[in-house]
């Protein structure tokens, strides 16, 4: 049983800017997550990764009276299962191999509420493809086409983006570069000269407890302060140190101290800036 508070001594506000407590491994505990979490002075954005997931993002945010906001979006595996047999994450809530056509009204009208502060996760993701030479270009140019129209709401509604890319930096740099948009990039994980390129448009970078899996300690070294976001990808990445437990905003403690031991910085020092950041991007 995880018992709050970790931050009892702190009086500082942080962001989870990428955070999933509206998957289905949080169904059965969802009220008391949330509690313990905004009781240590945790605030949120819960990140859709298709239309129910950021239906819930959304209503998971207007139940709640502060720190919880919410994105929509549809991840570009999901636009594109229908082409090839992905695993089904029950984690998620599952979905159908068929997948899911991306249709703008539907997500223009869930942007309505307030709560709403991005266009969320969308990208590119080539790490699961189909063997085929023909599969595999309808597999990329169908994610590029939902990647697309996904900017172009963005655009359309003055949203900030969160991208997730997998093995897809130089086609997702190519896109996003005349769109003008400000943004994240969800989970880095690519070199440094790819970094430098998203930072050189204007675009912030998020590091989560993919740090503990990958030595990405250069690119925390040379990633400006003021353009890093910090997230949990809850409840994927969970740091060692919380062993096999379910990952929840709490944890972002280990990635806060570990950034903050690379950049020769505070923790505090590090919650101050991220939450500027944040807040910066976001609107909140």
């Amino acid at each position: 049983m995880i018992r709050a508070p970790f931050f009892a001594s702190i009086s500082l506000m942080i962001i989870d800017t990428h955070s999933h407590l509206n998957f289905n491994a949080y169904k059965k505990d969802l009220k008391e997550v949330l509690k313990r979490t905004i009781d240590n002075n945790i605030w949120i954005i819960n990140v859709g990764s298709k239309y129910e997931t950021s239906k819930k993002a959304v209503e998971i945010a207007n139940m709640s009276k502060k720190g919880v906001y919410a994105t929509i979006g549809l991840h570009p595996i999901h636009s594109t299962s229908g082409i090839m047999k992905i695993k089904t994450d029950k984690e998620e809530g599952g979905f159908e191999t068929k997948g899911e056509e991306f249709n703008k009204k539907k997500y223009r009208e869930l942007s309505k509420s307030d709560k709403v502060v991005a266009i969320g996760e969308i990208g590119l993701d080539y790490y699961y493809k189909p063997k085929t030479t023909k599969k595999k270009e309808l597999f990329k140019e169908k994610q590029k086409k939902v990647f697309r129209e996904q900017l172009d709401l963005a655009k359309e509604l003055s949203l900030p983006v969160i991208l997730h890319c997998r093995m897809a930096h130089k086609d997702v740099v190519y896109i996003i570069k005349d769109y003008n948009l400000k943004g994240v990039i969800h989970c880095f994980t690519g070199t440094v000269q790819e970094m430098k390129q998203y930072l050189n448009i204007g675009f912030y970078i998020g590091f989560n407890g993919i740090i503990f899996k990958m030595n990405l300690d250069k690119a925390i070294e040379e990633c400006p302060l003021d353009r890093i976001l910090i997230e949990t990808d809850c409840p994927y990445l969970t740091p060692e140190k919380e062993g096999n437990k379910r990952n929840e905003p709490l944890f972002i403690k280990h990635v806060i101290e570990k950034i903050a031991k690379i950049k020769k910085v505070s923790s505090k020092e590090i919650e101050e800036k991220t939450f500027e950041n944040a807040s910066s991007l976001f609107g909140i």
